[in-house]
């Protein structure tokens, strides 16, 4: 059964936790009112209590009755009566305070707690979602000023090209002969004399960083001239130079002192002159000179107004700013980029647009993972809270039925009704009744990806779309899904046992690890390997699951759910699991060639896990259950599609007919010479840098529509290449018969050894087709029988030899069979590993091993292959370059 955890997601994430707290507080209000219950009980004891006591001394009143007759039996009677009536004004008096005691009280501190725990958390993950819809309105906002500063800048480089495009016929413009003015010598600084000494350049800069040092440097204001900066006072200057100078007495320092303002170092603020003195009210100021000798920072303040004295004391602000500071820093010249034509101005622009905008994507993408381990840490604490609440309640009702029961046994059947009730509460069932009604949509991250302008996905791996990042690679599959496959393969004989290495991908692994790895990861220019070693086998397989569900669209698209669903949906009488079988080849056949060969590899990593860790059924029910969102997801999730199991029977299918359904698509595909990519037509590329190359072409074919006909007959009913699936680079539809067995040796979309000839339907189904040497020689039509011939006949004459391993092949191949190092069979229970790849270590026991895959990409025939044929082989991934 889901948790909370992966039952309230919803793409802009408020939705689902809406509903969630919405029935979190609906808890509270019945918390409230199990409360008001109790409370109420409690009165209406106590007032009945009240009632019976106020019997006995109404009746005590009345003196002339039994009062008067000491042995009657009837007044033993009446008495008799009257006691028992004091015992049930005590025994119900007794209850309301039992009741408040043991149910009102605790229940209601409890229920106080639980009330604010909720508002907390809805707070928490409230303040994180405004953040992360804040800063994806910015991103939003820095995309559209980025992609507008390319446009511009695009729109100039075309107005420049035909702007300064002359005529041939134009005469050439000489050169303008160019002034080469001679360079400024600089001049080099004179010593400087300071009393009776003379100090060199190195000199000067050396003692006037110790008295920048030394000396204290503060802010001085000036009645209406404003605030001087980087003074200081002449007291402050002459003990300095008698301490550190030699400075005998007073007179020789404010000589020194003097000599420094003659030369520029200091000048004199608030006061008119140059004249030194040494007096605390005398301020001077350190030149601009100072700090460029010292190469200290000058502290600069901005300019702010300033009051005088009067209008300080009667707490009016001056108007009068500071003149000498407002004249200084205003120059309306001040260019920070001099000499800068307009079109570096706009390249420098988008550069910085496309800055802004790729650091806002990071810390979205930031903001985001943050937000998805908060939502995960909070719903797993709702969903404890939850079921701890109906427990509470469960434990309610028994104790207030224990409160009346313990005191009053003539109320046994209204005791046993209250606690048929508490029996029939179930916490468990009615959180699964909460689930099952109230779910929103599964865990599946929408990861807001960096768009670049030109279409490059640059180093980015998670949220890209598939084609996309195996094209920048130049790979079938992502470089990071083979790496990550081929070390799982590589580390599996280190666990111990076949248990260990089945329940790495049933781990429960905490969001903010897997979210710790998929940001290093997320880099392609980082080492993978280096990078994998450093983590544990749980937390890579978590992130491999990750990646497949932050795709853009499922690995088997959206596109193609509705066609899976029908598969699915339709009864068992209609159709057989052969017939099942040839539709989900020909569904899978709809698909991308990336897509194809990531899911092959997918599927035979898991295969070959099944087998190998014999694993039982109810393993596989719970791997194809956790692997169902990763590889088919509908395009909108909604309380219909949420209840559907169309996914898990897909993986089901995929694990059980692995080999007959990615076989027959591979063995159509080299039949028909659509395996390499050249006959594949490209998709339409959204890139806008073509823009001018597709608009000279247009007009080109503008002005070619305008020529005259040729004339010569038109060719009719000629066809260059087949329609249909094929002609948007996918595989065909035209499967064969899924019990039909392929060697075990040949990769799952390796070219067979072997064909049988096409049966008469599917001669039908390829009547359409025509291979490329009909095409080459012209044929105008045929009929279809004569095309399925040529189709058959093709078929068997491409795949009768044993085809090599394709080049595009990104999937592991499946070994023929397993061998001990002795050379005897296998358990099915332990995985073989070649002794001469691995050696025992001590203290681990005896473990069972696992063959391992190797990432490479040599040729066929090499020696490396011919060394493996005669050893126990393992799964190879080979990833060889695109043609295209």
């Amino acid at each position: 059964m889901p948790g909370f955890a992966d039952s309230f997601w919803t793409p802009d994430y408020a939705t689902g936790l809406g509903v969630l707290y919405g029935k979190l507080q609906q808890g509270v209000v019945e918390n409230k009112q199990i409360l008001t219950i109790a409370g109420l009980r409690a009165d209406a004891e106590e007032q009945y209590g009240f009632k019976l006591g106020d019997i006995a001394p109404s009746v005590d009143r009345m003196t002339t009755g039994f009062a008067k007759d000491d042995g009657a039996s009837v007044r033993k009677a009446y008495e008799g009566v009257r006691s028992e009536m004091a015992e049930a004004s005590k025994n119900h008096q007794k209850i309301a305070s039992n009741i408040r005691e043991l149910v009102v009280s605790p229940f209601r501190r409890w229920c106080d707690q639980h009330e604010a725990r909720i508002q907390n958390s809805h707070d928490d993950l409230q303040a994180r979602i405004k953040e992360h819809t804040k800063q994806v309105d910015l991103v939003k906002k820095l995309r559209s000023h980025y992609f507008n500063k390319c446009r511009v800048v695009e729109d100039l480089e075309e107005e420049n090209k035909l702007a300064f495009q002359g005529p041939e016929t134009s005469p050439q413009i000489k050169a303008t002969p160019k002034i080469v003015l001679p360079e400024e010598q600089v001049e080099e600084e004179e010593p400087v004399e300071l009393g009776d000494q003379i100090y060199s350049t190195e000199e000067v800069k050396r003692l006037l960083i110790h008295m920048l040092e030394n000396i204290k440097v503060r802010e001085v204001k000036v009645p209406i001239i404003g605030t001087y900066q980087n003074t200081s006072n002449g007291a402050d200057l002459v003990e300095y130079i008698q301490k550190y100078m030699n400075g005998t007495s007073v007179s020789y320092a404010e000589r020194i002192g003097q000599d420094l303002v003659d030369n520029g170092f200091l000048r004199l603020v608030g006061n008119i002159g140059s004249t030194f003195a040494n007096s605390s009210k005398m301020n001077y100021q350190w030149r601009p000179r100072v700090f460029q000798i010292t190469g200290i920072p000058e502290k600069k303040k901005p300019l702010m107004r300033v009051t005088s004295i009067a209008s300080s004391e009667d707490g009016i602000e001056s108007p009068i700013s500071s003149v000498s500071e407002m004249l200084a820093g205003w120059n309306p010249l001040n260019n920070p980029y001099p000499n800068e034509t307009p079109s570096e101005k706009l390249r420098r622009e988008a550069r910085e647009a496309d800055e802004r905008y790729r650091t806002a994507v990071q810390k979205l993408d930031q903001i985001r993972c943050k937000l998805e381990e908060e939502i995960v840490e909070n719903l797993r604490f709702m969903e404890q809270c939850e079921l701890d609440r109906l427990k509470a309640i469960k434990a309610v009702v028994l104790d207030f039925s224990g409160a009346i029961s313990n005191v009053i046994p003539n109320l046994q059947s209204t005791v046993d009704h209250m606690m048929l009730y508490q029996e029939t509460i179930q916490p468990l069932g009615d959180l699964r009744y909460l689930l099952e009604n109230y779910r929103t949509g599964g865990f599946v991250p929408r990861v807001q990806a960096y768009e670049n302008y030109y279409g490059s996905v640059e180093e980015q791996n998670f949220g890209v779309d598939l084609e996309a990042r195996a094209r920048a690679d130049r790979k079938r599959v992502p470089v990071l899904l083979t790496t990550i496959l081929t070390y799982l393969d590589n580390h599996y004989p280190e666990l111990e046992g076949d248990e260990a290495r089945r329940a790495i991908w049933l781990y429960d692994v905490p969001l903010a690890a897997t979210h710790h790895l998929r940001n290093i990861l997320n880099n392609s220019k980082v080492n993978y390997i280096e990078v994998l070693q450093k983590f544990e086998i749980p937390i890579i397989a978590s992130v491999l699951k990750l990646y497949l569900l932050e795709l853009p669209d499922s690995l088997v698209s959206s596109q193609v759910y509705e066609i899976v669903k029908t598969i699915y949906s339709t009864t068992a009488h209609e159709t057989t699991e052969e017939g099942r079988i040839k539709v989900l080849q020909s569904t899978l056949g709809q698909l991308r060639l990336n897509n194809i060969a990531t899911l092959d590899a997918i599927m035979t990593h898991f295969t070959r896990l099944i087998e190998l860790t014999s694993a039982d059924e109810a393993y596989i029910s719970a791997l194809a259950q956790a692997l169902a969102p990763c590889i088919l997801r509908p395009r909108l999730e909604n309380s219909l599609t949420m209840n559907e199991r169309h996914n898990y029977r897909l993986i089901r299918d995929l694990f059980a007919h692995k080999d007959a359904i990615f076989g027959e698509l591979k063995r159509q595909s080299s039949a028909l010479g659509l395996g390499s990519t050249a006959n594949r037509p490209r998709a339409i590329s959204t890139d806008e840098s073509n823009r001018r190359a597709a608009m000279e072409a247009r007009n080109r074919a503008i002005v070619d529509r305008s020529r005259a006909n040729s004339p010569a007959p038109p060719r009719k009913h000629r066809r260059d290449r087949s329609s249909g699936a094929s002609e948007a680079g996918r595989f065909p539809i035209h499967v064969g018969s899924p019990t039909e067995r392929r060697a075990a040796t040949r990769s799952s979309l390796e070219v067979p050894p072997k064909v049988e000839s096409p049966t008469a339907a599917e001669q039908l189904t390829s009547v359409n087709i025509q291979t490329n040497e009909n095409a080459t020689n012209g044929t105008s039509s045929e009929s279809p029988t004569s095309a399925a011939a040529s189709v058959s006949t093709t078929s068997e004459s491409s795949s009768s030899p044993p085809a090599p391993e394709s080049e595009g092949s990104p999937t592991p191949t499946p070994t023929p069979g397993y061998v001990t190092a002795t050379g005897g069979p296998e358990k099915r229970n332990s995985i073989p590993r070649s002794g001469a790849l691995f050696t025992r270590k001590p203290g681990l026991g005896n473990r069972a091993s696992f063959p391992i895959a190797t990432g490479t990409d040599s040729e066929p025939g090499s020696k490396r292959n011919s060394l493996a044929e005669s050893e126990p082989k393992g799964v190879t991934l080979e990833d060889k370059p695109m043609d295209d």
